[in-house]
């Protein structure tokens, strides 16, 4: 797909007993495996690897890079705060 070469993947991670998978969420087919020594493992793995931090995004940017992005991150933070 266009969108996975120009963007990247978008990975979606479950578990199935000890393995763990994962899928483009966009259809490209895409994806893998990992086993882990027990199930518990595989869904804690699982679990860390599919968190989507759209939230901070701008918070932890690189400083040089994004900066613009951190001004307008610590002026919108600023008028929330009024």
């Amino acid at each position: 797909m266009w969108s996975c070469t120009v963007l990247g993947h978008r990975f979606r991670f479950s578990s199935e007993g000890a393995e763990m998978r994962w899928v483009c969420e966009r259809g490209c087919g895409a994806g893998g495996s990992k086993h882990y020594p027990d199930a518990d493992s595989a869904r804690r793995y699982a679990a860390a690897f599919d968190l989507e931090d759209r939230a901070s995004l701008g918070r932890r940017a690189p400083l040089l890079g994004l900066l613009p992005l951190r001004l307008w991150r610590a002026a919108s933070d600023k008028r929330l705060h009024r």
